[in-house]
């Protein structure tokens, strides 16, 4: 009897937590929907999303939103993997490779965003350094990389941060690839990039997808570099959600129907994932 029941008990925290993340999901989209008791309890309604479709700001920030957390996945996949391949490839110690790439993935956003603002907006040390030597007129010449309406600095700043967390999250699975039907293939005759690009990677495809959508997702809800490096218009969404929430508390439903949108958003590019990941697998049968 003991031994039946000790592995629920081991399961009880992890049951705990979830069930109170899960409850905490299910209210805030009860709230989005009008099950809440502001606003005189109007009951189940889509009316609040109604609301927000309405304002000007929020188609735009919908699309900034998706923009940079797309570029940013995208482009901190493609520099992870040539990371990884570089990491295996190399014959420095990969001991100590790994701490320089883990140092991105140790920083918190904020100091993140405080690095790029000192570094490359136009009050940074780059436009200083350009104005010192006489590239530019002023240090108003310089390009807008921080609070421009393309987002550029929150996707370098999140390039910066997430490049090195896809190389990490791809590094043993790539390295015991290549090491094992990599290393097959060029015995065989196949150069090394072609054993790379033909084996190494396609193998590795479903674990990169996978850091694709983890960055997506993260950046897509985060609020620090958007917040701290992003352009006043348009906004990102969490930012929109956060100011709803600073208001009135009548104005809660409002903040969690963007909320809502984050959520929708997350599950349909996890729907995509999925799709592509049964693709993939109906191909290789």
């Amino acid at each position: 009897m003991r031994k039946r029941c000790f592995p629920w008990l081991l399961l009880l925290p992890q049951l705990f937590f979830g069930l109170l993340f899960l409850s905490g999901i299910l209210l805030g989209l009860g709230w989005s929907f009008g099950l809440s008791p502001l606003r005189g309890g109007v009951g189940l309604t889509l009316r609040y999303y109604g609301e927000i479709f309405r304002r000007a700001d929020t188609l735009p920030s919908i699309l900034y939103s998706v923009k940079t957390s797309a570029l940013s996945a995208l482009f901190s996949v493609l520099l992870g993997i040539l990371i990884a391949a570089f990491m295996i490839r190399s014959r420095w110690d990969r001991g100590i490779l790994l701490s320089v790439i883990k140092l991105p993935i140790l920083v918190p956003h904020v100091i993140t965003a405080l690095f790029f603002i000192n570094t490359i907006s136009q009050n940074g040390l780059l436009a200083r350094l350009c104005f010192h030597f006489g590239w530019i007129q002023s240090q108003g010449d310089f390009p807008l990389f921080v609070y421009d309406r393309f987002g550029i600095g929150v996707i370098l700043a999140y390039l910066w941060k997430e490049a090195p967390f896809i190389a990490y999250f791809v590094l043993s699975l790539m390295a015991g690839v290549s090491r094992r039907l990599g290393e097959a293939a060029v015995n065989l005759g196949a150069t090394e990039r072609r054993a790379f690009f033909e084996i190494t990677l396609p193998l590795c495809l479903p674990t990169i997808f996978s850091g694709f959508l983890i960055i997506f997702t993260f950046s897509l809800g985060a609020y620090e570099l958007p917040a701290l490096m992003g352009a006043t218009v348009p906004k990102a969404l969490p930012i929109l959600a956060y100011q709803e929430f600073q208001k009135d508390l009548s104005n809660r439903p409002i903040a969690l129907s963007y909320n809502g949108i984050l959520m929708g958003l997350s599950l349909l590019s996890a729907l995509i994932y999925r799709f592509l990941l049964m693709g993939g697998e109906r191909r290789e049968k």
